[in-house]
């Protein structure tokens, strides 16, 4: 599915970012990242806030193109723009960005205790990982946002 399509669906709309809000962007991630290590935090939290900032990070994406999302199932269509923007080598990371979205709506709407610490370590793992991804795909394709 392109961004296109997404648009024509209406589920993204035109959005002109700037300088000033992928950086307010990226600093909320650091915070996220940071506060997901918060030894009192529960694994459930800790999970949460550090898939925000996944979830920040592939906003970024989809911003520097020119975009925003729409409406309901915004989480999971911001992933689905992940794909387009960084193609197919980064299904996979975004498939379990996507289980993971599905993952953290158990522990904030259905029920706690869910998470595990193991399960925080690797998002916090693969978040910083696509962390560097994300800047080093700005530094190549809109280093004016930086």
């Amino acid at each position: 599915m392109n961004l296109t399509h997404l648009l024509n669906q209406g589920k993204i709309q035109s959005h002109k970012t700037s300088k000033e809000e992928v950086t307010n962007l990226l600093a909320a991630i650091d915070r996220d990242i940071k506060d997901a290590k918060i030894e009192e935090l529960s694994p459930d939290r800790k999970f949460s806030t550090v898939y925000n900032a996944v979830l920040l990070l592939a906003t970024i994406l989809l911003y520097c193109n020119g975009y925003k999302t729409r409406g309901a199932g915004h989480h999971f269509t911001v992933f689905l723009a992940m794909k387009e923007i960084l193609g197919k080598d980064y299904y996979s990371l975004a498939d379990y960005f996507d289980s993971c979205r599905a993952k953290r709506n158990i522990t904030e709407y259905d029920y706690s205790g869910n998470i595990s610490e193991a399960e925080v370590k690797e998002l916090i793992s693969e978040t910083k990982e696509f962390k560097e991804t994300v800047l080093n795909w700005l530094k190549e394709n809109h280093p004016e946002y930086l």
